[in-house]
């Protein structure tokens, strides 16, 4: 994996706002798409459909936002366990970090909080859901950047 720079989480946001804006991915399948693109993963593409039923809070029923929850599987391509039984200490502190800040930047990790005052679809709600996925995907990135030192004692 490349050394992550400050270029490349701004990469990563604008490819994130870029994908949903423009319909291509909604916010978990962007967030996901975006990391593994800009850190090069080598993910291949036709898996990001893993993050397809996220959105509105897992599948419209206003639960955790599918920003989170793609920011938890993008987290998890990095950090994630290598082998069955192997330690998940550090994707279990981190995907926690990400929740932690994700809740401190919005007041609530629940997609119908974040867009009660929007009327789905519109385009207040689809501003309102393009920049959380952004702001989602730069505490991904965030992390990562911040924790790179340990990729070579867990890979």
């Amino acid at each position: 994996m490349k050394k992550i720079t400050e270029e490349m989480i701004n990469q990563a946001v604008e490819l994130a706002e870029s994908y949903y804006k423009k319909g291509k991915y909604l916010c978990s399948e962007a967030v996901l798409a975006a990391v593994n693109e800009v850190l090069d993963c080598g993910m291949p593409q036709e898996y990001i459909r893993l993050t397809s039923g996220f959105p509105v809070g897992m599948g419209g029923a206003g639960c955790t936002c599918g920003a989170i929850t793609g920011g938890q599987c993008a987290l998890g391509l990095v950090y994630g366990r290598k082998k069955a039984g192997g330690s998940n200490k550090k994707i279990m502190k981190l995907s926690k970090e990400l929740h932690d800040r994700f809740r401190e930047k919005n007041g609530s990790a629940c997609c119908r909080v974040l867009i009660k005052d929007y009327q789905f679809g519109s385009k207040e709600h689809k501003e309102r859901c393009t920049r959380v996925t952004g702001e989602t995907c730069k505490i991904v990135m965030e992390l990562v950047f911040e924790n790179q030192g340990i990729l070579s004692k867990i890979l």
